[in-house]
């Protein structure tokens, strides 16, 4: 199963304010036993809001509102991607990250190809299949 594991931000993140280079000790030596598991696929923190952008659907179009945006709990201030045999495995191993008191983070499953059923027909498995291969190149 694979997880996205989203770190929430906070008034440090969104001031832009750095790590340590103790903190970035912890967390390089922290993904770096994820990745001798086999369980780390991608992790990355993210820019403040203020560098970011918003873009909301309508029928009519689509509209752009630019950062910075108000501190809630739904602003990200990075991820990881990690592949467990279950919820649990993942939360045992985030459990572990090197996290400030307070600090929050959410884990959801990522949709696999069979999640999606007969909706998913073999012309879009192809079409998947060709995106992934392409995106594998680069």
């Amino acid at each position: 199963m694979r997880f996205m594991v989203i770190v929430k931000a906070n008034q440090d993140t969104e001031a832009g304010k750095m790590p340590t280079t103790e903190m970035l000790a912890a967390m390089g030596k922290f993904n770096e036993e994820m990745a001798k598991a086999g369980v780390i696929e991608a992790g990355e923190g993210l820019h403040p809001t203020v560098k970011g952008a918003r873009i909301r659907y309508s029928p009519a179009d689509a509209s752009v509102t630019r950062g910075p945006f108000n501190l809630s709990r739904d602003l990200i201030a990075g991820f990881w991607m990690i592949k467990t045999s279950s919820l649990d495995e993942a939360i045992a191993w985030m459990k572990r990250a090197p996290f400030e008191p307070g600090s929050e983070i959410e884990i959801r499953q990522v949709f696999s190809v069979e999640d999606f059923g007969e909706a998913f027909t073999p012309e879009l498995r192809e079409q998947d299949d060709r995106t992934r291969a392409h995106a594998a190149k680069k």
